[in-house]
């Protein structure tokens, strides 16, 4: 039922750093809104718990059980400020989705068990290869990646994702951009190789035309979006792309890389959402890129620190953001696709103009009356969200711990 291997316990270490950042950052917030902290600590609890269930699970009913934990205390999160008619919003398209994409999920695993008669993963590996009905196991196959493309949020099952980001506030935005990130990261990963690995002939396809749909979307309606919330959401579709690209490699390597880049993308979204909670305040949530003019002028290290978020997003050397591009377009070209390793760069180039265009409106724009001004009081969460964010440089410098550590875990040196 459960699995205890090197993959599940890095998972398990950053999902739990994610989240006691998110409680850090999350704390200063609540109480300045004096908005239902018991609720949202115990539902962050619960989600966390289903992400390490999901990372550990060696079933399919294990993986559903862990996934059904986390969505539906997301579901309740999102929907916890009652007050506002955009989070009930956000709250009601999430769970209309997400209880479709749940289904299609299980409807595909049923199939799979229908087609080899067992629901353990390893017993599924083996048995895959001897199925009487493998055109049923592809059908299977195809639903389970409908379900893990919507719980990544990658493209066409993007939908949730703006409205979500934007809805909700902005500590649930967090935890849903890092902590179960790596939840799905780590669903997709024991589904597609520990289960289904001796199908990547048929699902290789299908996650290269959704990765490179996902940086399409992502990274071109991005530019033309003015909340940063929102912006972020469809950061986080392009990324999710890139994170695509790795698995598409269907080996060891790109595994690795996969795993690398979902790690990097989870800290470097704690410092950018981290950034607007502290420059937050009772009345004013700076969630619009206007309410960043002249934010260099007004709070220069809290401009810094959203700058290195921004450039360690685009990819921009030598952050963290771009040793991971590299790898997972690396394992691309390491998987005779060429193509998907280009596309990925062109779409990066492109991308830059939004990230940019943050750090222009920080650095070079006048600022405005009303706009983000004193940041926190809050020692903590200033020290934190610091080291968090020179962490990026950090890992960008020092990147070969961490990636041997994610190599060992695929069984590479």
């Amino acid at each position: 039922m459960f699995v205890r291997d090197q993959t599940s316990e890095i998972l398990k270490v950053f999902a739990l750093l994610c989240t006691v950042l998110v409680f850090i950052y999350a704390r200063p917030y609540l109480l300045d809104r004096k908005q239902y902290a018991g609720e949202f600590y115990t539902l962050m609890i619960f989600a966390t718990i289903g992400v390490m269930l999901l990372v550990s699970a060696g079933n399919l009913v294990m993986i559903y059980l862990g996934l059904e934990l986390l969505t539906l205390s997301s579901y309740a999160l999102v929907a916890l400020n009652r007050d506002s008619s955009l989070s009930s919003e956000a709250a009601i398209k999430y769970f209309v989705l997400g209880a479709l994409s749940s289904g299609m999920l299980l409807y595909g695993m049923s199939m799979v068990y229908g087609a080899t008669g067992t629901l353990d993963l390893a017993q599924l590996h083996a048995a895959v290869p001897q199925s009487a009905m493998p055109h049923l196991l592809v059908f299977g196959l195809i639903f389970m990646l409908v379900g893990i493309a919507f719980k990544l949020g990658a493209a066409p099952f993007h939908m949730w994702i703006p409205d979500v980001y934007q809805g909700a506030s902005t500590p649930v935005t967090t935890f849903i951009a890092s902590t179960s990130k790596l939840a799905a990261f780590g669903m997709a990963w024991r589904l597609l190789e520990t289960g289904l690995g001796d199908l990547s002939q048929h699902w290789q396809p299908m996650l290269a035309a959704v990765a490179v749909l996902s940086m399409a979307i992502g990274n071109l309606v991005a530019i033309v979006q003015t909340n940063l919330k929102r912006m972020l959401a469809y950061s986080t579709i392009s990324h999710m792309g890139y994170l695509l690209v790795g698995l598409v490699n269907a080996g060891p390597e790109g595994y690795a890389s996969a795993m690398f880049y979902a790690i990097s993308y989870a800290l470097m979204s704690t410092v950018a959402f981290g950034v607007i909670l502290a420059l937050a305040r009772a009345g004013f949530e700076c969630e619009e890129i206007a309410d960043l003019k002249g934010l260099n002028q007004r709070s220069p290290w809290f401009a810094a620190l959203m700058a290195l978020a921004m450039f360690s997003l685009a990819g921009v050397p030598p952050l963290f953001g771009f040793y991971a591009k590299y790898l997972v377009l690396q394992a691309a070209i390491d998987a005779h696709m060429l193509w998907l390793a280009l596309t990925g760069a062109v779409f990066a180039i492109i991308g830059l103009y939004y990230y940019l265009h943050v750090v222009k409106v920080m650095y070079f724009d006048k600022p405005v009356e009303g706009g983000a001004d004193q940041s926190t009081p809050d020692t903590s969460l200033r020290v934190v969200l610091s080291i968090n964010a020179l962490a990026l440089l950090v890992l960008g410098v020092y990147w070969g711990p961490l990636l041997g550590w994610c190599r060992r875990s695929f069984g590479l040196g």
